[in-house]
């Protein structure tokens, strides 16, 4: 099966319009669910080919355009972009932006083709947002059964919401990241593995942020090969297709 016939759009309503996502559907049609949330360039076409990649895996992805109030832009990934980038998440509604993820599991959860328990994954910006949308949701009875979050940029301020995150959570994060230093992600450690005991929380050295990333400007090819291996073995098992 190819790619292209196995995506569709799927729009995920919400109080005030619809969400533009994209759904990948297995080659078996149905399996376990999977929200991927994009990092601040957008729905670029390496999120695209890491949805694809957890299809191929059997899992049933749907990838919600959280900048669709402003504009739904997809920002270059090299250096000179990156300052658009940091714009644009700075002009998003945070709030919105979560209330957007959780309607986005909502609508996964009740999609005929999902087979099993679900997931949210999130990269960069997307996986602070993922975990909270496991937190917002799993206060509310209908949380995910699993939370992968890689270096996520907005944890460091999300720390009061650790308590209510009680699906199983696996986190990445390079040691040489700019943006969130050593001693915060070990802060970040301590916090999400307080109150919960299946957190599985991996640190690359030499890695920086945004290290599975392929733009030069932040890939790290080993961190990237052993952060993806760890991924998908540990999405078997909480996840199992």
């Amino acid at each position: 099966m190819t790619p292209a016939s196995a995506f569709a759009s799927h729009p995920v309503s919400v109080t005030d319009g619809e969400v533009p996502a994209d759904l990948y559907l297995p080659e078996a049609g149905t399996g376990p669910g999977v929200v991927l949330f994009q990092e601040i360039f957008g729905v670029t076409d390496y999120i695209r080919s890491r949805a694809q990649d957890l299809a191929d895996l059997g899992y049933v992805v749907l990838v919600p355009h959280l900048y669709w109030r402003i504009g739904d832009e997809v920002v270059s990934e090299a250096a000179d972009g990156l300052p658009r980038a940091v714009e644009l998440v700075g002009q998003l509604d945070w709030d919105a932006a979560v209330g957007d993820g959780a309607a986005a599991l909502d609508a996964l959860q009740d999609l005929p083709s999902v087979d099993g328990p679900v997931g949210v994954l999130g990269f960069c910006f997307g996986g602070g947002l993922a975990f909270n949308v496991a937190a917002v949701t799993g206060a509310a009875g209908a949380g995910p059964d699993a939370l992968v979050s890689y270096y996520g940029s907005a944890l460091p301020d999300l720390l009061g919401l650790a308590p209510q995150v009680s699906a199983p959570s696996l986190h990445h994060f390079g040691l040489d990241d700019d943006y969130i230093p050593a001693g915060t992600v070990r802060e970040i450690e301590a916090a999400v593995t307080a109150g919960n005991d299946d957190v599985t929380f991996l640190t690359y050295p030499g890695a920086g942020h945004a290290f599975d990333n392929p733009s030069p400007v932040f890939h790290h090819d080993g961190a990237s090969q052993e952060a993806w291996a760890a991924t998908t073995a540990w999405l078997a098992e909480k996840l199992p297709v």
